[in-house]
């Protein structure tokens, strides 16, 4: 009864189109009055949920990856990218992926690499005989491998969910791996689909201008270098790291490429003031929802279930995997994470399974999710981008939901691609 009114009070109030943040207060509340606890003990979770250090790497990620998004490096990026593999067949498409790659290994906010690579790349491709929709549809999917590869806020809101148990730096390591397979999924099949359709070669660069391109797409191209080599060395940890990518964009920005004027630097700050907003009084409510579930015992009473279903491990991923496809479809990927994760996290170890695998697998699936209907921010973001319908767009998206969906079985039954780089390097 006790987690029927927890849960059954916070999906009527998503029903009635409260914001899920507020729907999340609210249903602790609830949950607190029900179980007879003072309310003031859900008004310190509230406030030491967003009292931790470790938080401080998601409003210094966004802003770093606002600065790069709006300064030019995407550009620059894109042009790099189209120096290595723009002149095979399909090239563009390939360009589109690697960009995604490279872009999201610097923003790792899928959003960001969507608009910033969009923008450039989708008229880009029209231009040269692609049809908009599949242009989209390579944009769509290849932002995805943003959320897994460092610096994805979303490690960090999954390791802050795990109460600090998981490391943020082994969940960045960790992510190189799926998001690296990811790429090199959906870059083959954009060079089968080239193939079987013929789409256009792309012109070889001349060395000086192909020269000119590198050093400029190496500024950017250092920060990554800069956040993972920092963290596996030991010189700082993941969250200073995030202030580190701050000051290195804003130099890079405003000193080195000089595109972005200072006039437009407190209108890029508002928003991103009001993006931050929303992600820290989300994980705000999630701390109070999360500690009333624990004291109503939900964790155990799920993984207890779960046993009784089966006490095969790769029955209950799979079981796992379908419930977190479908749930991804409806709400946001931080909420999903920050209700999910305490849950779900004593379910799948107590199989044996590593909280880091667990991580990617739990990023991976929530990240389809963000460009499939009917909640699919990104998605909704690149058909915006591509001026095309969300029905086209999902169209041309069926060929990468099912190279996504081969990636998802891959991170989910062989660990070794997520845990081995950590194991190596950590």
């Amino acid at each position: 009864m006790d987690a029927a009114i927890l849960l059954g009070s916070f999906i009527v109030l998503i029903l009635l189109r409260v914001p899920v943040a507020y729907s999340l207060g609210v249903s602790a509340l609830i949950g607190a009055w029900w179980i007879d606890i003072p309310l003031h003990a859900v008004m310190i979770q509230i406030a030491g949920g967003v009292n931790k250090f470790s938080l401080l790497a998601i409003p210094f990620f966004v802003l770093a990856g606002a600065i790069m998004a709006e300064g030019g490096m995407a550009r620059r990026l894109v042009a790099f990218a189209g120096v290595l593999i723009g002149f095979v067949r399909g090239g563009l498409s390939l360009v589109n992926i690697t960009a995604s790659t490279f872009f999201g290994a610097i923003s790792g906010s899928s959003l960001a690499d969507t608009a910033s690579v969009g923008s450039v790349l989708i008229p880009e491709m029209e231009k040269k005989g692609y049809p908009r929709e599949f242009a989209t549809a390579v944009t769509v999917s290849g932002s995805v491998q943003a959320l897994l590869t460092p610096p994805s806020h979303n490690s960090v809101i999954y390791s802050l969910a795990a109460g600090g148990t998981v490391s943020i730096a082994a969940l960045f390591v960790a992510g190189i791996g799926p998001g690296l397979l990811m790429s090199v999924t959906l870059a083959t099949l954009c060079l089968w689909f080239a193939k079987k359709r013929n789409y256009p070669k792309g012109e070889v660069i001349p060395l000086r201008q192909a020269l000119k391109i590198c050093v400029e797409a190496l500024w950017g191209l250092m920060t990554m270098f800069i956040i993972l080599g920092g963290i596996l060395s030991g010189v700082f940890t993941a969250t200073e790291s995030a202030a580190v990518a701050v000051v290195w964009a804003f130099f890079v920005t405003m000193f080195i490429y000089r595109d972005y004027k200072w006039r437009e630097l407190p209108k890029m700050l508002h928003r991103t003031v009001r993006t931050l907003s929303i992600v820290m009084i989300l994980i705000a409510f999630a701390a109070a929802f999360g500690y009333i579930m624990t004291l109503m015992q939900i964790p155990s009473k799920i993984t207890t279930a779960f046993l009784t279903f089966s006490d095969n491990r790769y029955v209950i991923l799979m079981c796992v995997n379908f419930m977190l496809l479908v749930l991804g479809t409806l709400m946001d990927m931080a909420p999903l994470i920050l209700i999910l994760t305490p849950i779900l996290l004593p379910v799948v170890t107590s199989f044996g399974v590593d909280p880091v695998h667990f991580g990617m697998i739990m990023l991976v699936n929530l990240g389809i999710g963000l460009i499939t209907p009917p909640v699919g921010a990104v998605l909704f973001v690149g058909a915006a981008i591509g001026k095309v319908t969300i029905e086209n767009t999902v169209k041309a998206l069926l060929p990468f939901y099912m190279a996504l969906f081969a990636v998802l079985m891959a991170v989910t039954y062989i660990p070794a691609i997520s845990l081995w780089l950590p194991s190596v390097v950590l």
